[in-house]
């Protein structure tokens, strides 16, 4: 049974924790992992870049010149795409980038970035987060105690609007519920930071 370390809002250690073999020692299944990355990564994109062909380019009705008789190459459109302004050929067009992945193969890979975690000792536990007001130098003082530089993501079992608006301006540091977190979040982050209450609800829905 995997264990971890419960720190309180100073970085003291005050317990340890028993984890879920399930979700932190999981088999570690790269192919899934980077599936559902590479798929996560497609979704977000919105397909709107578009350019126009000869067809939707404004003007060019007329025949520039006649057929015959001028010396010059013939040509029935000023919008043609030889001619400057006229249409783009093979351009991009608007279309859908979605990539569909089964709910099985998407809690794999989250069971296996998590377990990624714990073994890479990135995984932190709060006993608890309590701020009263929104203010960025409590997040900026708990990642100082918890030793935390660069990326990291701190999840909470329910909405945290404080805890949201507090961390907002740290770059590189983003909050979430924890039953909202994917594979690429996960992966992604530099410390990957819970409160008790996160595990418990991580492990209640997918353990």
């Amino acid at each position: 049974m995997p264990k971890v370390a419960v720190h309180n809002s100073n970085g003291e250690q005050v317990a340890e924790l028993e984890l879920n073999s399930a979700i932190f020692a999981a088999p570690i299944n790269q192919a899934a992992m980077h599936e559902v990355v590479v798929a996560y990564l497609a979704n977000q994109r919105r397909g709107t870049a578009a350019t126009k062909t000869r067809g939707l380019v404004r003007g060019g009705g007329r025949k520039p010149w006649r057929q015959k008789g001028t010396g010059r190459a013939r040509h029935g459109s000023s919008r043609s795409p030889i001619w400057p302004g006229g249409g783009v050929v093979f351009g991009p067009q608007p279309r859908d980038f979605t990539v569909r992945i089964p709910k099985k193969l998407k809690r794999a890979a989250l069971k296996s970035a998590l377990t990624t975690k714990y073994n890479n000792n990135e995984l932190m536990v709060l006993d608890q987060l309590t701020i009263k007001e929104p203010k960025t130098a409590e997040i900026a003082k708990l990642l100082n105690n918890l030793k935390v530089e660069g990326k990291a993501v701190i999840l909470t079992a329910e909405s945290a609007p404080i805890v949201y608006k507090s961390a907002r301006n740290i770059p590189a540091v983003s909050t979430g519920i924890v039953t909202n977190i994917n594979t690429y979040q996960v992966l992604n982050s530099g410390a990957l930071i819970l409160t008790k209450d996160a595990i418990a609800k991580l492990e209640e829905v997918f353990a």
